[in-house]
């Protein structure tokens, strides 16, 4: 079983790219099995906080075993959060396929922040995508941006499969309106644009103004980004 484990920052298209990869029929997904970990470990206030703690384990070791023992499938695909890897052991990066998404941080930030006002560089884990590439450079990760996928989903998405070595697949192209059964605790409060989507589409509030609270959170940000960007693949 190939395991593909998504490095993504929040509000880059990672749920989309997950329901994506949901639609293929050799393929199971998990949506951010890290994600009661870095809660409780942190002891950070997000919505859906308890809902998330009661509906997951927050034991590291558990969430892995259990990701080892899924069965019934050829690819295991993970949607993870770049700043849940944290406070525990990495070594488990070496055993899987390593994709990391992005966004231009301006809207990533400016989207983040209709949901909790005043993010902070770990919340949107650009910094920490880039620690994490660095710290499995030598296995070639794989890097895609989001905006990449929007300019021909079907062309870049194809692209991607060759590198992952895994078929391409038409299905991957759209999915139902709504949720989808592997959906977080947290859907409620951060997957309205997906939920009400049937495919990979430009959302009107990607041109959103960056708040000028942001600002220099952006301008530390970009700095990640551009490192990362470099390496993404293209159409």
């Amino acid at each position: 079983m190939k395991i593909i484990n998504l490095i993504s920052g929040p509000r880059n298209l990672s749920t989309a790219l997950m329901y994506s990869f949901s639609r293929r029929p050799d393929t199971k997904v998990i949506d951010e099995p890290f994600y009661a970990h870095y809660l409780e470990t942190t002891g950070i206030k997000h919505p859906a906080r308890e809902d998330t703690l009661n509906s997951m384990s927050s034991d590291i070791t558990e969430v892995l075993e259990s990701i080892y023992k899924t069965s019934g499938c050829e690819v295991l695909f993970l949607k993870n959060m770049a700043h849940h890897h944290q406070q525990m052991d990495l070594e488990f990066l070496h055993m899987m396929t390593n994709l990391f998404l992005v966004r231009n941080p301006k809207q990533l930030i400016a989207s983040f922040a209709q949901v909790i006002n005043n993010p902070t560089m770990q919340d949107i884990g650009l910094q920490k995508s880039w620690e994490l590439f660095n710290k499995i450079e030598n296995q070639n990760p794989l890097v895609l941006d989001s905006a990449e996928i929007l300019k021909n989903p079907k062309t870049l998405l194809s692209k991607l499969c060759e590198k992952l070595d895994i078929p391409f697949y038409e299905e991957m192209l759209s999915w139902p309106a709504g949720g989808i059964k592997e959906d977080g605790a947290w859907a409620e409060y951060w997957y309205k644009n997906v939920h009400n989507s049937t495919g990979f589409t430009k959302q009107k509030t990607s041109s959103r103004e960056l708040p000028k609270h942001c600002e220099s959170l952006y301008l530390k940000a970009v700095k990640y980004y551009d490192k990362l960007k470099i390496n993404s693949i293209s159409i």
